[in-house]
């Protein structure tokens, strides 16, 4: 007698790597804390007095602690996809881990403080420079000063197709919609939605993950 065919569960699963970059204390941590659905692996070590000719604090004088590799968080979008963020570190003597980190990526999320906005730059140039699709999100510090975003646009020199937003890197919702955003931007840019610099081939299109 023949045996029906089993049928074998489809165990293929869709890993999406997301950048989270930024400058020294713009709450990178803080923001894949926020909404990993694991205990985020973090690389924090104490401030000494061996890195005051290297970490300026200023505007961040309460910062005690510091990345020094990277943060790990995970998020499950369903059964078949999973959302893995990667925190650099800000300090540019770590700058040379960057090219690891974000080998593969699908975007990033460049955070922005302004109370110390030329920390980014370097992040934007990055991405930029390796044609990675990402968004600018100015994490709202109390107390920090408040721009337009189109300020905060100019000061940047963003390219017009670069969605910038604000948000709270301590609130789950508000770094949901940060995702949200990334994710929507990075798939409007590989359907042509958004043509320009950061177009890739139709064989390369992923489906809108919900998170």
């Amino acid at each position: 007698m023949d045996s029906a065919p089993s049928e074998r569960a489809d165990s293929s699963l869709a890993v999406f790597k997301i950048i989270i970059a930024g400058g020294f204390g713009a709450g990178k941590t803080t923001l894949v804390g926020a909404i990993s659905e694991v205990r985020p692996l973090r690389t924090e070590e104490n401030l000494t007095s061996a890195s005051v000719d290297y970490d300026n604090l200023s505007g961040v004088e309460g910062k005690t602690m510091t990345t020094v590799a990277m943060d790990f968080g995970r998020i499950t979008l369903n059964q078949r996809r999973v959302l893995y963020l990667f925190g650099t570190p800000g300090q540019e003597r770590f700058w040379f881990m960057w090219d690891d980190l974000c080998y593969g990526a699908l975007g990033a999320v460049v955070l922005a403080d302004t109370r110390r906005l030329a920390d980014c730059f370097a992040s934007v140039d990055y991405f930029e420079k390796h044609r990675l699709p990402f968004i600018v999100a100015i994490n709202c510090f109390d107390g920090a000063p408040r721009y337009d975003l189109a300020e905060v646009r100019g000061a940047l020199d963003l390219d017009p197709r670069v969605p910038a937003v604000l948000c709270d890197a301590r609130k789950m919702n508000s770094v949901k919609q940060v995702l949200v955003t990334l994710l929507e931007h990075v798939l409007a840019s590989r359907t042509g939605d958004d043509p320009g610099r950061w177009q890739t081939p139709a064989s390369s299109q992923v489906s809108a993950p919900q998170i």
